[in-house]
């Protein structure tokens, strides 16, 4: 598909970033952006799952919520587990005296990008596909423009560019923009260096507390941390593929696979899923007839991936190639997916920054030298903004990265006991319940 010559926004990258930019823009009233993708479809993976009250704020706040509204599972909380007991649970009423959303959606990212993107459609923009970046430079005739070449050989030249084109972004990269740690290179052995991610469905279908929708619930043992969410039947249909019918409950499942275990599988297959529950999953969904009286087995791997994760920022969100180049999501930054905030932080950037790009285009056209103080400010609220989240992740996997190995030869208690001891004495008062759901929600750094 031919694309124009001209545009004053583009946008690289239709993940929830890049689609909720173009939202963003529509709504403050741009109409003259464009947005690729270097894929032809979108992504058909779970991935994100979780959407915290603040970014269901400011979708809203852009009437772009409706669709994840009425679909996704509003969760009631989150509960942190043994393998066989309950330790904690964070429950997210207490938002109510905060936000009109006292809750968190769970969706799959693809259903996700898929409501953003029907709901871009009904405001009659499409996402241009595909359209892979190779290059980009100065236009020579105007020091504003750049000049944005494809690989099929099409040139866009464009005023302000939006990458949202992910961790390995070609947008940050041709703008020499930098990438790393912002603790510094070295490596940090941490309980979720490396994880896999499965739906999952179970023969018989297991039965319990966990496993019924609204909850978020993480398996601390030790060495590992394991996640279990109940989708029931909601979203089988976006979630079927290579044609294949799911007709009973999915199940989300997440496990960090320790180091010592070497790296999983590309794609991890059923019977490596089956023992990462069988080693590390709550007992209800267990193999195991000596831990679960009515054991379940996986009956269809409907998906599965392997990831690492680290934390990276960009050296800066803003900076000018002719024209200004902004980045959001992980682009931007990436973070472990401790507390559920990567996907939350894009789409607030690309709230944020779409407004601030529409109130530069307006101040242009009343004084066309206008300087970037606009987009400069707004680009360094949201970097500090990503480093804050960096920190708060960081300090969970250290909590959640503590072992049941004794302190010392002299103490029979572990780091990881004790841990479990205070979370279970301190779960009982509300205002520790309020500070915890308060952290997660994000309204306090939005």
């Amino acid at each position: 598909m031919s694309l124009p010559e001209n545009t004053t926004v583009l946008i690289v990258g239709a993940g929830p970033a890049g689609l909720t930019a173009a939202l963003s823009l529509t709504h403050y009233g741009c109409r003259d952006f464009v947005i690729v993708d270097a894929i032809v479809e979108g992504q058909n993976a779970s991935r994100a799952i979780t959407i915290h009250s603040a970014t269901v704020e400011a979708l809203v706040s852009i009437d772009a919520a409706d669709g994840l509204l009425s679909q996704a599972i509003k969760g009631k909380g989150v509960r942190i587990t043994s393998r066989n007991s309950q330790i904690f649970e964070a429950r997210f009423d207490p938002l109510k005296k905060h936000s009109a959303y006292p809750y968190a959606l769970f969706t799959p990212q693809n259903v996700t990008e898929l409501a953003l993107a029907r709901k871009l459609q009904s405001l009659g923009v499409q996402v241009q596909r595909p359209h892979r970046v190779v290059g980009m430079k100065q236009n020579e005739e105007d020091p504003r423009i750049t000049d944005v070449s494809f690989e099929d050989g099409q040139v866009i030249k464009a005023r302000y560019i939006i990458g949202a084109d992910g961790a390995r972004s070609i947008i940050r990269t041709i703008a020499g923009i930098g990438f790393s740690d912002p603790d510094g290179s070295k490596l940090v052995d941490n309980v979720m260096a490396q994880m896999v991610a499965a739906d999952v469905t179970f023969e018989p279908e297991p039965v319990g507390p966990l496993t019924i929708e609204g909850h978020l619930n993480g398996t601390v043992s030790s060495g590992s941390f394991f996640m279990l969410v109940p989708f029931g039947n909601r979203f089988n249909a976006e979630l079927t593929r290579d044609g294949k019918p799911v007709t009973k409950s999915i199940f989300r499942v997440g496990c960090a696979v320790p180091l010592k275990s070497g790296e999983p599988p590309r794609t991890p297959p059923k019977e490596y899923i089956q023992d990462l529950i069988d080693t590390y999953g709550p007992t209800c969904i267990t193999s195991d007839p000596s831990l679960n009286p009515t054991p379940v087995k996986i009956d269809q791997l409907v998906w599965s991936t392997r990831f690492r994760t680290h934390s990276a920022i960009a050296d800066r969100t803003f900076t000018r190639l002719g024209a200004a180049i902004l980045l959001v999501g992980d682009a931007a930054h990436i973070h472990s997916p401790a507390g559920g905030q990567g996907m939350n932080l894009a789409i607030r950037d690309a709230v944020f920054l779409a407004e601030a790009i529409t109130k530069h285009i307006q101040a242009s056209a009343e004084n066309p030298d206008v300087d970037d103080t606009i987009l400069q400010e707004c680009a360094e609220a949201r970097h500090s903004r990503a480093l804050e989240i960096i920190g708060f992740t960081k300090k969970l996997l250290k909590l959640a990265g503590l072992t049941y190995d004794r302190y010392a030869w002299w103490m029979p208690f572990s780091r990881a006991s004790i841990r479990d001891l205070m979370l279970r004495l301190l779960g009982r008062f509300d205002f520790v319940q309020s500070s915890i759901a308060w952290g997660l929600s994000g309204l306090g750094r939005r």
